[in-house]
């Protein structure tokens, strides 16, 4: 079963691939970066070429300051009162959840038992690195490589993914194919399933927790492409949709997450808004383009918010 028959894994199937497809030692016990190794200076070179109308198109929700059922911790925005002599601006957000578009670092989630994450690290008691390690200041000069863009509701020819049809890895190869995109080492995979239409059409308001989304069985297609991150609009698709048991009893689904992180060594970059790159790549023709990511150099921060740029 998997992508060449088009099934979802089964539950043990998907539990090992936790051996399977993990990366730990692959790139030296003491590496910081995981899957980021696939992007190299060849990688960055080829995705500068892409570059043709020097057109650039952020990939970013705005920082979201009112509290709702998505964000239980919205972002406190302050600006100095005017007899300050300047402005001033004071944000203080919480970097993870399902509104503010951020990049997940590689310890970030632990491992199925125990308190270690990506190759081998320990947390501590509270799950934080008991070392100055797999955190996102590792990360301090960014991420350049090529991002493709899989726009899923324009392959199934919908407004945007719906609950009870979450996107499949052979998918994204579908997508592909009728894109005329081949997937690349170090590709940045940005996968659309339409966050945005989808509550505007719907009237509801997102919750803590997917709705629709992303199923497991997209890991075997990131894996098998040596992709070097994940990029979404909507994360987990809901523990209803997947068919397997949630990694660590929890709530939240995780099933993505909880391969790509502790074990494979991805990151991934939650929440994006891809809107308006999925109209400038269909107006132009081509969904691969130079994608930039620079996080906030955050010592020991498990992750940063980021405005990630698509230029075409």
């Amino acid at each position: 079963m998997g992508l060449q028959d088009r099934t979802p894994p089964t539950a043990e199937e998907y539990a090992s691939w936790r051996t399977q497809y993990s990366n730990w030692g692959r790139w030296g016990d003491d590496d910081e970066l995981g899957t980021l190794n696939f992007v190299t200076p060849e990688v960055r070179r080829q995705a500068a070429a892409l570059v043709r109308d020097g057109r650039v198109i952020s990939c970013s929700r705005a920082i979201d300051t009112k509290p709702g059922p998505a964000n239980p911790y919205p972002a406190r925005h302050m600006v100095a009162m005017q007899e300050s002599g300047a402005m001033c601006d004071h944000l203080s957000l919480f970097i993870h959840g399902f509104t503010e578009t951020h990049l997940d670092a590689l310890c970030h989630l632990p491992v199925a038992e125990g308190l270690e994450t990506w190759n081998g690290r320990r947390l501590d008691q509270y799950g934080m690195p008991a070392e100055h390690a797999g955190t996102i200041d590792f990360w301090r000069d960014g991420i350049v490589t090529r991002g493709v863009l899989f726009d899923i509701p324009r392959l199934r020819g919908t407004e945007y993914v719906t609950p009870g049809a979450p996107v499949h890895g052979w998918e994204l190869a579908d997508a592909a194919a009728a894109q005329g995109v081949t997937p690349q080492p170090g590709d940045a995979v940005l996968i659309r399933s339409g966050h945005g239409p989808y509550f505007a059409a719907t009237g509801g308001q997102p919750g803590f927790g997917g709705t629709a989304g992303v199923h497991a069985s997209c890991v075997e297609f990131l894996h098998d492409t040596d992709a070097s991150m994940l990029v979404w609009d909507m994360q987990d698709a809901p523990n209803a949709d997947q068919g397997i048991p949630n990694p660590r009893g929890l709530t939240v689904p995780l099933h993505v997450h909880h391969i790509l992180i502790p074990y494979m060594g991805m990151p991934i970059l939650d929440n994006a808004d891809f809107e308006a790159l999925a109209v400038a790549c269909a107006d132009a023709g081509r969904w691969a383009f130079q994608f930039v990511v620079a996080p906030l150099v955050i010592p020991r921060g498990t992750g940063s918010p980021v405005n990630p740029l698509a230029v075409l």
